[in-house]
């Protein structure tokens, strides 16, 4: 009788260990379900917002080209509105304000959103009340306090371009896919200009563009030498790729600090195809010290079509010192993307840089949104895009806010 009770006991204390395995084991199935689901779910949300954001030119359509239109968008979109799919609009994703790259400027008292602070001697500071704001875009999308996302926007072909030592100008291009590929036979054609003498102290702006494509070996890399030019010589070299339906661009050009500093472009403000912009006279990261000279510039916009064909829009030229640190800049661009030139020196000593109007003018990436660094898990989706004719890809990393739940 003994013994039976005893292996009653032992049959029913295995009998509740079962049970109790059974019962974490369906919990844990079933918690597994809820963040699967809560998974899917944030990931069907990437996917609609990307969409919602590539395939709708806001509201109203034209607020890319039109600095008042950002403070009265009731919905926030980057399609081009002159055409369709995943077409965007080159000024709309250049008013993109980041949320940690901004620059002051001291003479003006203004911020301005930083796209590239001399990124290879290119400058697209466009002042911020020209821009949207990321807390403005989750407010227009209907996810503020719900999800932040980080929307990315870069090239699908890396076009690098570096300067090769030696006597004469020589310099190497290289091409890659986006698997970070060398990319062999693409076609190139490049615009030059130089800056090497002056006349009545304003430097000499020097053009040669290509009418022939050049092409890259086996190794993804084309050269291009210039034995007129020694390799001092200021210079901005813009060179666009063309290969198996893509295209993408690169470009250098030599922002050098002359005796009496160099010149930062800064926008005003861009509406309805007019720029207003500031070329302030700076000295490193700093405004000019009192007794620096005067520098002197030469500036021109050119409008830069698909075609890759530049069409010279106006000439500028002026001085800036101590005492009058920039000139304001009214430049008509007729709503075209395209870039400013701008050589600059000293009488002896000469730079140039370049401000591009549209992103897609020279190929620049842009990041909007929070950082997705640590967060517990994020959802991405990639679009192939194109802005010009300059192919892009669009990548949005989205996560909640509010942490899973379980939803029908």
């Amino acid at each position: 009788m003994t013994g039976a009770t005893i292996d009653h006991l032992v049959a029913v204390t295995i009998f509740l260990a079962a049970l109790l395995l059974f019962i974490g084991f369906y919990d844990q199935m079933n918690q597994t379900a809820v963040v699967y689901q809560y998974h899917s779910y944030i990931a069907t949300e990437c996917t609609n917002i990307l969409d919602s954001i590539m395939l709708n030119p806001g509201t109203p359509p034209n607020w890319g080209v039109s600095g008042s239109s950002t403070q009265n968008l009731t919905f926030f979109g980057l399609q081009d509105p002159e055409f369709q799919e995943y077409d965007l609009s080159p000024f709309s994703v250049m008013r993109l304000a980041s949320t940690t790259n901004q620059v002051y400027y001291s003479q003006t008292g203004q911020w301005y959103n930083n796209v590239s602070w001399g990124l290879n001697g290119a400058y697209l500071l466009l002042q911020t009340s020209d821009c949207i704001s990321y807390h403005e875009a989750t407010n227009l999308l209907g996810i503020n306090g719900t999800y932040d996302f980080q929307l990315t926007v870069t090239p699908t072909l890396t076009v690098n371009v570096t300067q090769i030592p030696g006597t004469d100008l020589k310099l190497e291009v290289q091409v890659y896919g986006s698997g970070g590929f060398p990319l062999s036979n693409a076609n190139l054609n490049y615009l030059m200009f130089w800056a090497n003498t002056s006349s009545g102290g304003f430097p000499t702006l020097n053009s040669n563009f290509t009418s022939e494509p050049i092409q890259t070996n086996s190794t993804g890399i084309a050269l291009e030498e210039f034995p007129s030019l020694s390799s001092t010589t200021a210079f901005t070299f813009i060179v666009k790729v063309y290969t198996v339906g893509l295209s993408g661009m690169g470009y250098l050009s030599q922002a050098t600090i002359t005796n009496t500093g160099n010149i930062i472009p800064y926008i005003q403000s861009f509406d309805n195809g007019t720029a207003n912009m500031v070329l302030a006279q700076k000295y490193g990261s700093n405004d000019p010290p009192v007794g620096m000279g005067n520098l002197y510039y030469n500036a021109s916009f050119y409008a830069l079509p698909d075609t890759f064909v530049p069409v010279f829009g106006e000439n500028f030229a002026g001085e800036v010192n101590y005492g009058n640190p920039y000139q304001n800049l009214t430049v008509t661009t007729d709503n075209q993307t395209g870039f400013l030139e701008i050589a600059y020196g000293d009488g002896t000593n000469y730079g140039t840089v370049i401000a591009p109007l549209g992103i897609n003018s020279l190929g620049l990436p842009v990041t909007f949104g929070s950082s997705p660094s640590g967060k517990d898990w994020v959802a991405t989706d990639l679009r192939q895009v194109i802005i010009g004719d300059i192919a892009y890809q669009a990548k949005l990393s989205l996560w909640s806010l509010t942490g899973y739940q379980v939803t029908s």
